[in-house]
């Protein structure tokens, strides 16, 4: 049987919405027994919960079954100090402790990573909250909706004649990857030193990273960066085209002049790279209107899928603009195995997720386990793991501490 990447490893979390719930997502997919603790801070929040009805995270909801995949589920009630004092017990038998609620809400608690290391401690902790557990800002509580523009993304997301656009909860995709980085690093640290860590992550701080060469420019050309659409300062043609059919569109990019003869010949029109008004990349970016009328005269008597094939193999950026049913059959994708069919927690048949790793390691397979229902490994975690007997756990959930 080959060993899993993170075997051995168990990591408690305590998380809501995307942030938590993926970065620990990676982690379990990987082999780590990742136990989530629902609470009634979780659920009501919603978009975190295993089981919970509503929001984003829901059981019943695609997003929570695809961010839950290989885990546990333990109802727990944080507002009673026996339900504190069995989280504390889980975790003085785990590695990793991830959460993600505002700023300073755990410490609050009793469950700040100076209380954690009492009872454990080489345990490694992880908060990724909006901006920090330090700093005036640190106890905001938002989303990565809000947070998507308090970190620039909405600046530059949009048309220059028009309002920032809505950009999402963009940030709850970027946090994850440097969370997951952080936290391989400290195991690795904890290997050889035999010493926990505490990681203070700021989702806010991971968004700039991304916004690095914008922020370098403002520093030293005093150019604040704008809403560009489609355009690129360095490339043209650089848009979506229409093609053929029913909202079937494909985004070219052509950044050098080679590229451009490269182009020029796929469209039939070889002549058109030594044209005065494109010939180079300063001349095509001037006439870019006129240009963008000439390539969507061609895209639109070609397939999506066929300009993307001429252009790319022509040596020219090109990817069709693909849709949800797109992505379901793209040979690519299932060449990877990038979608798994799992069975539904609570019947209802089976649904296709994309929740893999979304990497492939040549002697660490994974395999994905669908996700569980709320309160599922109650009985695995308070008796097995915590050692109480089936009077104690009868008389816990009678008193709504195991809730």
């Amino acid at each position: 049987m080959v060993k899993k990447l993170l075997e051995g490893i168990r990591v408690v979390e305590v998380t809501v919405y995307q942030t938590g719930p993926l970065t620990t997502q990676a982690l379990s997919n990987c082999g780590a027994e990742v136990i989530k603790i629902d609470t009634r801070m979780n659920m009501i929040g919603g978009g975190g919960g295993v089981g919970g009805g509503g929001g984003a995270g829901g059981s019943g909801a695609a997003g929570g079954l695809q961010k839950s995949t290989n885990k546990l589920s333990i109802t727990l009630n944080f507002a009673s100090p026996k339900g504190l004092d069995l989280a504390k017990r889980i975790i003085a038998k785990s590695d990793i402790f991830v959460e993600n609620l505002a700023g300073g809400s755990l410490i609050r608690r009793g469950l700040g990573y100076e209380d954690l290391k009492k009872i454990k401690p080489d345990i490694i902790m992880l908060s990724t909250c909006m901006q920090g557990q330090t700093g005036p800002y640190a106890t905001h509580a938002a989303s990565g909706h809000k947070l998507s523009a308090l970190s620039g993304f909405n600046q530059i997301h949009g048309w220059p004649d028009r309002p920032p656009a809505w950009v999402a909860a963009y940030t709850d995709n970027i946090a994850p990857c440097y969370n997951i980085v952080a936290l391989l690093a400290a195991l690795d640290y904890r290997r050889r030193t035999g010493k926990g860590m505490f990681l203070d992550m700021s989702q806010n701080e991971g968004g700039i990273q991304f916004m690095a060469p914008l922020v370098l420019d403002y520093v030293v050309n005093k150019r604040v960066a704008g809403r560009t659409g489609n355009k690129y300062a360095y490339a043209a043609p650089h848009n979506a085209y229409l093609c053929k059919g029913e909202d079937k569109w494909c985004a070219i990019a052509v950044f050098t002049d080679e590229e451009w003869v490269s182009f020029c010949k796929v469209i039939g029109r070889p002549a058109l790279a030594k044209n005065p008004k494109f010939a180079t990349l300063l001349a095509r970016k001037e006439n870019e209107e006129e240009l963008d009328r000439l390539v969507n005269e061609w895209t639109a008597q070609h397939e999506a899928e066929e300009v993307m094939n001429l252009m790319q193999a022509a040596g020219v950026a090109a990817g069709v603009v693909e849709k949800a049913e797109d992505q379901e059959r793209d040979p690519q994708l299932k060449a990877r195995h990038f979608f798994w069919e799992l069975d539904r927690p609570e019947g209802g048949g089976k649904f296709l997720s994309p929740a893999g790793a979304h990497f492939l390691l040549s002697k660490t397979p994974y395999e994905l386990k669908t996700a569980p229902t709320l309160g599922q490994h109650n009985d695995y975690v308070f008796k097995e793991l915590l050692g109480l007997s089936d009077e104690e756990v009868a008389g816990l959930v009678k008193e709504k501490v195991i809730d």
